[in-house]
């Protein structure tokens, strides 16, 4: 059963867990969406407001009036870009990691010198052992939609051995690693930046040079600021990454 949490206006949880469904494939293009009568009484809120929540998510994209009928999801929904906050949030919600139609291949698992961006962000000496994890994740045409690699410190090599294996771990190598070492993710900060793809980028996502691309980098820590990964995830253009937030008055 759904319930308002008080930290954020009670439509923009609403329509949070609404687009969740949409993109987990629980609601697939063509499904109704829940009317204003049956938000308001399975969500606890009013009529007016659950009327902005279909309103946003018709502006979103993501759903359609249908005279006589109600709000459906749209058959050509924009495509999201899936960052380590979205993942993360999948994971504990449905225990998936990617939407229906999607899945990934990891296409290298290894230990190498750190380079010194990601030296800095695990805490770690440059040169100093890292594990790398690269992972392309396709479509249902089997078309490369993304790519995004991971990043251990490589002292957790002998705790989580798999996170060495280059074999996908279905619920996610944070949570593995979660489980083996007891380290919670508790926190995470994503950066957005948008770049020119490389040849080494355009060989995962099978691109023509020159092209653009999305890019991400994910840090999650656990509850003593300790980096448990850190990520970086391209996207090709067109794909939508969507947050919310709170202003201070």
């Amino acid at each position: 059963m759904p319930a308002i949490e008080r930290s954020l206006p009670p439509y923009m949880q609403v329509i949070a867990h609404i687009r969740a469904q949409i993109e987990a494939g629980e609601l697939r293009p063509g499904d109704m969406v829940p009317s204003d009568r049956d938000l308001a009484k399975e969500w606890g809120i009013s009529r007016v407001t659950a009327q902005k929540v279909l309103t946003a998510l018709k502006a979103e994209g993501l759903a359609e009036s249908v005279p006589g009928v109600g709000t459906r999801v749209c058959e050509n929904a924009p495509k999201m870009h899936h960052t380590g906050r979205d993942r993360a949030s999948a994971v504990r919600r449905t225990g998936k990691i990617y939407t229906p139609g999607e899945y990934a291949r990891i296409v290298s698992a290894e230990l190498v010198p750190a380079p010194a961006d990601v030296a800095t962000a695990l805490s770690i000496e440059a040169g100093a052992p890292a594990i790398k994890r690269v992972r392309v994740t396709y479509n249902k045409e089997d078309q490369p939609v993304s790519a995004s690699t991971s990043w251990y410190d490589g002292e957790l090599a002998e705790a989580a051995p798999r996170l060495l294996e280059a074999e996908r771990i279905p619920e996610g190598s944070w949570t593995y690693l979660e489980k083996r070492t007891g380290r919670h993710a508790v926190y995470g900060c994503d950066s957005l930046d948008t770049r020119l793809a490389t040849e080494e980028d355009a060989a995962l996502l099978g691109l023509t040079l020159p092209a653009a691309l999305k890019e991400s980098t994910t840090t999650l820590k656990d509850g003593e600021n300790v980096v448990v990964e850190f990520g970086i995830s391209i996207s090709q253009s067109g794909r939508r990454s969507v947050y919310e937030y709170e202003l201070d008055n």
